[in-house]
């Protein structure tokens, strides 16, 4: 790992840019993961839930890991997300990451099925266990409807020293100091929810798995580092800018809503791919007033 670092930093979790066609648009994700990288980011995670995963198909989703590879060029690690229905297709689509040359790969429950812990335990290990890329655990019962709980990760953690990192969503910033407890420094710790970051760097968070930061990267980057250097403090002015926008990212329509924010500040398109359609009517005004005071009262402007 001399190349780069691995969980540290603001990671940005991509969105999966479509063309007019519906297509996946290759060159525009290229063009957009340099641009962040550019602005200071440390990695992308592409095929979360953010990126629409759900809805691309297994050779959709090969093509987006090997674009990104080449697009990054080694500057920094491409770390998929790696969710299926089955763990048959899981296991595959991590040993499609490694031969696309990918540093890393995100592992997450299987999608629909809500498995207990001996279900999602065995389907996440044959998951790490099908390569020997580091690993890094996905907790995010609000969407998957499965909890890894501390004690679950710490179980997985100590199977399998390839686990190198939990990316916790729950909501629940108490889970911090229990991870902490119980793994010490074990496991890096990284932000899943936009608008908890600043809580939890405080808590010991090494990075951010981000979502706004795909229409704010410079922003993204620079609150990072302020919470990182000089605590909830010294990141409280642009945290107060910053939290109508981060709140979007924890409501069933984060995709459209980034996606829109993305639109309006001239880094991408608001596509998506159904069943998701774009946000219309009341709730698009509220989201748009929501933009345009962001952009008009910016810190830097």
């Amino acid at each position: 790992m001399s190349k780069y670092t691995l969980w540290q930093g603001v990671i940005p979790a991509i969105t999966t840019p479509f063309n007019a066609d519906g297509e996946v648009d290759h060159d525009f994700l290229a063009s957009h993961a340099r641009t962040l990288l550019d602005a200071g980011c440390t990695g992308i995670v592409p095929l979360g839930s953010l990126g629409e995963a759900a809805t691309l198909g297994f050779d959709e989703k090969v093509a987006i890991m090997r674009t990104l590879v080449a697009a990054v060029d080694e500057r920094a690690p491409i770390i998929p997300g790696i969710a299926a229905l089955s763990t048959d297709e899981g296991v595959r689509l991590a040993r499609e990451a490694k031969a696309a040359g990918c540093a890393a790969l995100m592992v997450l429950p299987p999608y629909v099925y809500s498995s207990d812990w001996r279900e999602m335990s065995a389907h996440v290990t044959a998951i790490i266990e099908a390569t020997d890329l580091p690993c890094m655990l996905y907790n995010n019962p609000v969407a998957y409807k499965t909890d890894f709980s501390p004690e679950q990760i710490a179980a997985i953690a100590a199977e399998h020293p390839n686990v190198q990192a939990v990316k916790e969503s729950s909501g629940e910033i108490r889970r911090f100091a229990a991870l902490k407890s119980l793994l010490g420094d074990r496991l890096h710790l990284l932000v899943g929810m936009d608008d908890a970051l600043v809580e939890g760097v405080c808590m010991g968070a090494t990075g951010w798995i981000a979502g706004l930061v795909n229409a704010y990267p410079k922003e993204s980057v620079q609150l990072f580092e302020l919470a990182r250097s000089g605590g909830s403090a010294a990141a409280a002015d642009l945290y107060a800018w910053f939290l109508p926008l981060l709140r979007l990212d924890t409501v069933p329509k984060f995709v459209q809503l980034i996606k829109l924010v993305q639109q309006m500040v001239g880094l991408g398109n608001e596509r998506v791919r159904a069943p998701r359609l774009l946000i219309e009517g009341a709730e698009r005004e509220h989201a748009i007033r929501v933009i345009k005071h962001a952009i008009a009262s910016h810190p830097g402007r």
